[in-house]
């Protein structure tokens, strides 16, 4: 398990058209506010302000294909040669990480080939790195 400490600073929310939305910093827009969403964005926080990885180096909710079928992944950090470094998968909070979460993540990674697998529900953050041919599970997650 990984022990996260999300910083200070929070995501921007606000009321719009009776409901809420919250600021996506790395997509620049507003987004209805969902308990996954809520996840995403405070995760965004802790990469960028505690883990200090730039903006740039960060896709979000973008398509892949895995056998004919569209998904999209949740986050993906690049490194400085803007290859894949880390992939996270989000969950709700009152979501269990299970091995159901860690295939799905597996299953994304085929396609983007990253060295690091994060899943997290918010409260809890479970890491791997890949050595090898297989993924080690870690204690922590490493600044930029």
């Amino acid at each position: 398990m990984i022990q996260i400490n999300y910083p200070e600073k929070k995501p921007s929310i606000k009321r719009e058209e009776n409901r809420e939305v919250i600021f996506c910093m790395v997509r620049k827009k507003w987004l209805v506010l969902t308990a996954e969403e809520w996840v995403r964005q405070n995760f965004l926080l802790y990469l960028t302000e505690t883990l200090n990885f730039p903006l740039a180096l960060i896709a979000v909710e973008k398509q892949i294909v895995l056998s004919e079928v569209k998904k999209r992944f949740d986050i993906v950090v690049y490194d400085k040669d803007t290859k894949p470094y880390m992939l996270i998968e989000c969950k709700e909070m009152d979501v269990k990480l299970s091995s159901s979460t860690l295939h799905q993540a597996l299953n994304y990674n085929s396609k983007i080939q990253s060295r690091y697998l994060i899943i997290t529900n918010g409260n809890h953050t479970v890491g791997f790195e890949k050595r090898g041919d297989e993924f080690v599970e870690i204690d922590e997650v490493k600044k930029y």
